[in-house]
């Protein structure tokens, strides 16, 4: 059969599965082999185990097994992001290590991809996990995320996801930022379909995430939702805060001047506690706009010291312009 002419890249970050990654590279090779023409690329994420070990008999096996080895854990989004940087392929696949994900869920993502799309993000429908510790946090994060960023996914935090170079080559990723991809492409006009994709129990190791991922997932979406919103504005929230404070001032200097002056009996204004509150939110609201215009000088610093753009051009249809000259 002949091979589609198609690179795929598939980023796999590790930490700790000697157990799963043989079995993965079999399954994967069995269901792609036929079709493709792909590599196979494994981030070590600091493995205290043998992992390494396993994925460089697999590298000298098949030299299309590439593996990356951290010095040490530096998290899952880093894992990511040297693989993607790393990557060959004109199509990328990221993967978990632990065979939760199918590798025959690939290709159809792959076809799904090609016919427009510049993201599939798998959406495990049916899994396989505690309820308590997995699935209801996860059932709680996906909807906050879906609300807060407006991108309307059932499945953020699904590995498996199949991404145009061109769109994870422009998306940055820092901390715990790798579930936020699908909001960080779709602020950047990208076009994303979700897809329902196999997920198997674990059959060996052990699981990396638990309820404490929860609040990491809090305070990401609070930078994230400021980067999307706000990155090239902060003003607006800061000077919207201030403005509030303000106003907040406002209320409160006249409730003490109604209790000093119109109110029977009348009260001291150095005995009513609004004074004091009065004078925490004027304070409050100059810091505010204060803050704001810092961080309006620090993005404009920003984007001018690096000449980038505030917006992200998808084509352009323009005919070629005539360099000949007339003679005259």
């Amino acid at each position: 059969m002949q091979k589609q002419k198609c690179e795929l890249s598939i980023v796999v970050p590790v930490l700790n599965e000697q157990e799963n990654l043989n079995q993965l590279y079999e399954e994967t090779n069995r269901t792609l082999d036929a079709d493709f023409n792909y590599e196979m690329l494994f981030v070590d994420d600091g493995s205290t185990d043998s992992s390494f070990s396993v994925l460089k008999k697999l590298h000298e096996k098949d030299p299309r097994v590439r593996v990356i080895r951290f010095r040490r854990n530096f998290g899952q989004t880093a894992a990511l992001s040297a693989g993607f940087e790393n990557s060959r392929g004109e199509i990328i696949v990221a993967m978990d290590a632990d065979l939760q994900n199918n590798p025959a869920d690939i290709p159809r993502m792959v076809h799904k991809l090609n016919e427009g799309y510049d993201m599939v993000s798998g959406w495990r429908k049916k899994r396989h996990d505690n309820t308590l510790r997995r699935k209801l946090p996860s059932m709680i994060a996906n909807r906050l995320i879906a609300c807060i960023t407006k991108v309307r996914l059932h499945d953020f935090g699904c590995t498996l996801k199949v991404y145009r170079r061109k769109l994870i080559s422009e998306t940055r990723l820092y901390g715990e930022m790798h579930r936020f991809i699908p909001a960080l492409a779709s602020w950047q006009g990208a076009r994303i379909y979700e897809m329902e994709v196999n997920h198997r129990p674990r059959t060996a190791g052990k699981a990396k995430y638990g309820l404490a991922r929860t609040l990491k997932v809090l305070l990401d979406l609070i930078t994230v939702k400021f980067l999307g919103s706000f990155s090239t504005k902060p003003i607006y929230v800061f000077g919207g805060l201030g403005l509030l404070s303000a106003i907040g001032a406002f209320i409160s200097g006249l409730a003490v001047l109604y209790y000093k002056y119109i109110a029977h009996p009348p009260l001291m204004m150095n005995r009513n506690p609004l004074l004091v509150l009065a004078g925490i939110l004027f304070t409050a609201s100059i810091q505010f706009v204060l803050m704001g215009l810092l961080a309006e000088l620090m993005v404009r610093t920003y984007h001018e010291s690096q000449n980038r753009p505030t917006y992200v051009i998808g084509e352009i249809l323009e005919k070629p312009q005539n360099t000949e000259s007339r003679d005259d």
